[in-house]
């Protein structure tokens, strides 16, 4: 079921719920006011009856038979029974019918001074009546005929009015819903009218400033963000294709050139120096995509554990002499002794803090005239800090907030062999374990990258 289908519905059963609610209330506090006005009348006319009949300590029941020859009656189907204290009948003004009062009854008004009673003959109202020391029993039955006529006129009323209201709601409800439901619908059209082609140009339209409105803006936010994606998804392929394509097309061209004709054993000597270096090239480039692969992974994919910090930078400056095997160096330095292990500690999966750190060391060695990285290890009541510096050409100003994209390499790095990907891994690294990563540099006193953990 549509939306505005729902609201509709929903808003017509509510209000029709209430208005249903209201006429019962109505309708039942008008059968009780009804009923309390015509027992408060059969009681006023017993105890006027009462008063007419005891004059000078007698009960004249003559009286009352001359009034109720000479005077109209009042009630509709009125019954008019007059007792004595022993229960004797002294006035009935029902002829043709034999009166029976159960004793029980009398007593009861004998007793208590009153009764009331109702059923579907009407209402019956007796009362204990005494004057001048004489006492009598009057029992006034009638049936309310004009009250009970206005009652079912009353619900006439209620329940064609309740119909009609119901209709009227239900269109009315329709009505608004389908209004209220504009905006969406103009969004979702507008939506469906997106596509990879046109995510660069295509916005939803706002309107207002209500929550309709507000869903189109983030709508156009996340368009933004997708087409954002989007280029950096084609600039990402098309720089990966770019980078593998250049080893392997060396590689292809010099076998060529080797196998055209005969060579000395020096020079297949070299080409094959020549094809294990862009195979090296090759190797790393992959690795590199595959370790930009795994940091885009969410966090919940991997395991976190307590790493030791200092350790893990010892071990990995010796993983990254091993692997440049010239004459580089990774100076370590504590700005101060910690207390406690915990200081140096951080929750992360170490694998991935090995891979970064071996990218900021390999970078520091590369780009030092030389060949040095120097490392500090630091710490404060929340963080550690990790800064690898190098004393090389720099970066440049205006480059220094790209250099953490995929494949973007500086200007002044041109001529050193590399991929650009590196530091891009080492920002969603950094990024998965909830810290930090800047860089700060000059061409005169190189270039620092500081990484800082909250620490346990």
């Amino acid at each position: 079921m549509k939306i505005k289908y729902k609201i509709a519905l929903y808003y017509t059963l509510s209000a029709a719920f209430l208005l249903i609610a209201f006429a019962t209330l109505a309708y039942y506090f008008s059968a009780q006011s009804r009923r309390a006005e015509y027992l408060d009348r059969l009681e006023y006319r017993a105890r006027s009856i009462g008063s007419v009949i005891i004059e000078n300590d007698q009960v004249q029941i003559g009286l009352l038979r001359k009034l109720d020859k000479t005077t109209f009656q009042d009630l509709y189907r009125e019954t008019i029974l007059v007792y004595n204290e022993r229960y004797d009948l002294l006035y009935a003004n029902v002829k043709d019918t034999a009166v029976r009062t159960q004793k029980f009854l009398l007593d009861y008004i004998k007793e208590h001074g009153q009764y009331i009673h109702t059923d579907e003959e009407g209402e019956t109202v007796g009362v204990y009546y005494t004057e001048d020391n004489v006492s009598v029993l009057v029992l006034v039955s009638s049936f309310d005929k004009y009250g009970f006529q206005n009652l079912l006129n009353l619900r006439q009323i209620i329940g064609i009015e309740l119909l009609v209201a119901v209709v009227l709601l239900v269109g009315i409800g329709y009505f608004f819903a389908r209004k209220m439901m504009q905006p969406i619908d103009r969004l979702v059209e507008q939506a469906n009218s997106i596509n990879a082609n046109n995510l660069q140009d295509k916005r939803v339209a706002i309107k207002g400033k209500d929550e309709i409105a507000q869903l189109g803006a983030n709508f156009n936010t996340m368009l933004q963000r997708l087409s954002h994606s989007f280029d950096l998804q084609k600039s990402f392929v098309s720089n990966a294709s770019h980078e593998l394509r250049t080893p392997l097309a060396a590689i292809i061209s010099q076998l060529q050139v080797t196998l055209a004709k005969g060579r000395s054993g020096e020079e297949y000597e070299a080409v094959l120096h020549s094809v294990l270096e862009d195979a090296e090239g090759l190797s790393e480039l992959t690795n590199g995509l595959l370790q930009l692969a795994q940091s885009e992974l969410n966090r919940k994919e991997f395991v976190f554990t307590p790493v030791r910090i200092d350790e893990l930078l010892i071990d990995t400056a010796d993983l990254v002499r091993l692997k440049r095997k010239e004459n580089s160096k990774v100076e370590l330095q504590f700005m101060k002794e910690p207390d406690q292990d915990t200081l140096v500690t951080c929750s992360g999966n170490e694998s991935l803090l090995k891979v970064l750190f071996i990218n900021l060391f390999d970078n520091a060695c590369k780009f030092s005239e030389d060949h040095t990285a120097r490392v500090t290890i630091d710490f404060n009541s929340r963080y550690i800090l990790i800064s690898v510096k190098d004393n090389g050409i720099g970066i440049a100003a205006d480059e220094q907030d790209k250099i953490f994209e995929p494949f973007f390499r500086g200007r002044n790095a041109q001529a050193t062999r590399g991929h650009g990907l590196g530091l891009s891994i080492c920002k969603k690294i950094v990024q998965l374990h909830e810290g930090q990563l800047t860089v700060m540099s000059d061409p005169t006193h190189g270039t620092v990258f500081t990484v800082q953990f909250p620490h346990l």
